[in-house]
């Protein structure tokens, strides 16, 4: 379910409900109670996320949860009566509460996807007047009013005076040079990067970057790493998230009790450790057991996940999902999983190539099929929630261990509201683009995560042992001179690519989805034809018009001032479409009306098949032999120019901003528990359900 709010204020406000009642109620009693400390769980890392975003966060979300209780209480969960109290018009009310709604939606006062700044629209005084309705909210008010409403930070990225990053936290500003530093040293100690943040701490004349390392434990001494460099001491301080981590290992060893199996037991236990001890390669070794786990009735996923909104792209968000199987929605897409081999070697780098049962070099021998389940999100706990996931992210484990390919059915969902309008299609267009757009945004996702990030064969070197022939290196099909560079001792992808490594990698997956969307094999296994409502032809039409509008809202996330992008899916986008627009000879074209503020993508449907995936097939081929053979310097020389904001480009997002879109907020349901038996609430798709939600959550 989703609804439209709009308020006094010009903005509105998309809440979609995560309805999980169906998936919740085929549950067994034992399953229902395993998902519910599990939920629990993965709640309880909320103010973790809220930390790692900014430092004023936590105190925001006290603020509201503060307000929300006032209004409970003392207004019977009337909040007209509550602005009436305090005479606070209507439309500062609203205001209010759809800046809560942003907030708790996106974990914290900065977009999950685009990492800007966001402020209430509304009057300060007016807001100072609600936070008279306690002591406590009056308290928190006057310690966050000013970076609440202050436009600067006005992103996350490295510290400036522009952008802030609580991985870096501290009065002492740290510097590019030193974070690499800091991290190429606790790489060379064996210390990983993804659950630490880096501290620079100056005392007189000695410069001291304490590593904070996420854990319950707490060290009586800190562990001072044998490093001789001007650029100061380093060490590494245990604790960090202490308190929420013991919270979230309560819950974990409660779940245990009802776990399915011995592997999901084993896996909540190799959390549990992990999180007590802060030590990563045991979270690795619960990442093996995970995958070995499949098809569970009830899924999850915990830890530091993704590095999606460290500047150093290294450093991960704290991520908790937990869901629920959806079996025949799963069916398909086992169905395409036994077919994967078929669709592999129709990608660019397996062409010319008849080794590897016609794959290639660069192209794995056996492709590891994944445990690819359709699931239903009951709690996800994160800045993001993506309609689809590929997981773990550490590439020795999916290379020798394979993933887990979780499609969020639905999160997906949202994307069937053919209400929400789609400002950069043409008229004409509009209805067919909205009406094919869930089909269609479904596959590509689908293909994004099991083809575009499961596939590929890096060229590595390991204790003198080359993944190929070094005497008669492969051929690389850029140049077609055999291949000069690759992964060499203790080298990885991160490492190597370092900020790049993630969008390119998103940008790569895209790719490999949209590739494939005009095979009509692969199409009709989702039941679309020439025949069909939905016919395959139009899927395909949609896909590309889908790229040239994400391309454009993509520039809603990059940053004028500091001049970096804010989150790596909204670069890729841009990038795919500055790249379709130059080398596709015109196919796709972008028009540009500054006067009438409007910007529109056009696609000559003629030209799809020649044009459209010759260029597709360009930028496909290098991204992946670039990430092959770990040549970044041509990968970056590449990717930087395609996604470089200058010129005219500077005025379609001047424009795009204009037209910038209602933003989508999740509503989620909560468990509780009622002795032995567990019942599940759902709340209104409104930003006083979602306010509710989180505020019945006790956090």
């Amino acid at each position: 379910m989703s609804v439209s709010i709009q308020s006094n204020s010009a903005k509105t406000l998309t809440v979609h409900q995560l309805s999980i009642a169906n998936a919740f109620n085929g549950l067994t009693p034992k399953e229902r109670l395993y998902s519910h400390h599990l939920a629990r769980a993965a709640w309880s890392g909320t103010r973790i996320i809220l930390r790692q975003v900014s430092p004023e966060a936590n105190s925001i979300f006290d603020f509201i949860m503060e307000l929300a209780r006032c209004c409970r209480e003392r207004f019977s969960s009337s909040w007209a009566a509550l602005a009436e109290t305090f005479d606070v018009n209507e439309a500062d009310m609203a205001s209010f509460l759809e800046y809560a709604a942003i907030f708790l939606s996106n974990i914290g006062n900065y977009y999950g996807s685009g990492d800007q700044k966001f402020s209430p629209e509304m009057h300060k005084r007016s807001l100072r007047a609600i936070a008279l309705a306690s002591d406590r909210a009056t308290d928190l008010f006057s310690n966050i009013a000013r970076s609440m409403f202050s436009p600067q930070p006005s992103s996350l990225g490295y510290p400036t005076e522009q952008t802030q990053s609580a991985y870096y936290p501290g009065e002492v500003p740290i510097s590019l040079d030193e974070v690499a530093y800091v991290s190429q040293t606790m790489e060379g100690h064996g210390i990983h990067p993804e659950n630490t943040r880096i501290r620079k701490i100056q005392e007189e004349d000695q410069i001291i970057f304490e590593v904070l390392q996420a854990s319950v434990e707490t060290a009586d001494s800190v562990k001072v790493l044998n490093v001789r460099d001007p650029k100061g001491s380093i060490r590494i301080v245990k604790g960090d998230h202490s308190e929420e981590l013991e919270r979230i290992c309560a819950h974990l060893r409660s779940a245990a009790q009802y776990a399915a199996n011995p592997r999901q037991k084993k896996v909540l236990e190799q959390y549990h450790q992990s999180f007590r001890t802060g030590d990563l390669e045991i979270y690795k070794e619960s990442q093996k057991t995970w995958i070995r786990d499949t098809a569970p009735s009830v899924e999850n996923i915990f830890g530091f996940v993704e590095p999606y909104r460290d500047p150093f792209g290294s450093r991960a968000e704290f991520e908790g999902v937990v869901a629920i199987a959806n079996r025949e929605e799963t069916a398909v897409l086992t169905t395409l999983v036994e077919q994967s081999s078929n669709f592999i070697k129709q990608l660019p780098w397996t062409e010319g190539f008849s080794e590897n049962d016609g794959k290639g070099p660069f192209e794995k021998a056996l492709f590891e099929a994944p445990d690819f389940s359709s699931i239903h999100a009951l709690a996800y706990c994160s800045s993001i929630v993506f309609g689809g996931i590929d997981l773990p992210n550490y590439n020795d484990i999916r290379q020798e261990h394979g993933s887990k390919n979780l499609i969020i059915a639905n999160r997906m969902s949202a994307e069937s509201n053919e209400a929400d309008t789609s400002p950069f299609v043409h008229t004409s267009e509009e209805g067919m683009f909205r009406k094919h757009r869930y089909h269609a945004y479904y596959i590509w996702v689908v293909l994004h995560e099991l083809l575009g990030h499961g596939t590929g064969r890096m060229m590595t070197e390991e204790q003198g042992k080359f993944s190929f022939d070094v005497e008669h290196p492969p051929r690389n099909p850029l140049t077609e001179a055999p291949i000069s560079s690759w992964y060499q001792q203790g080298q990885t992808w991160t490492g190597v690519f370092g900020d790049l490594a993630t969008t390119v990698d998103e940008c790569r997956a895209e790719l490999v989805g949209a590739y494939l969307m005009d095979n009509l094999e692969l199409l009709a296994l989702f039941g679309y034809t020439s025949h069909s409502e939905f016919k395959a032809q139009d899927l395909t039409y949609n896909i590309y018009v889908q790229l040239g509008v994400d391309g454009l809202r993509g520039l809603q996330n990059f940053n004028v001032n500091s001049g970096k992008w804010g989150q790596a899916h909204s670069r890729a986008h841009f990038a795919m479409l500055k790249w379709l627009l130059r080398d596709g000879d015109g196919f796709m074209t972008v028009q540009c009306n500054s006067e009438a503020q409007d910007t529109k993508v056009s696609v000559d449907r003629s030209r799809i098949q020649t044009n459209g995936k010759a260029a597709l097939r360009g930028m496909l081929l290098r991204l992946h032999m670039y990430r092959c053979t770990a040549d970044v310097k041509s990968c970056r020389q590449y990717y930087e120019d395609l996604s470089r904001v200058d010129g005219h480009y500077l005025e379609w997002r001047r424009v795009v901003l204009a037209q910038k879109q209602p933003e989508w907020v999740f509503v989620q349901a909560n468990t509780f528990l009622d002795g032995e038996e567990v019942y599940l609430k759902e709340y209104e798709a409104t930003p006083e359900g979602l306010v509710q939600s989180w505020s019945e959550r006790e956090i």
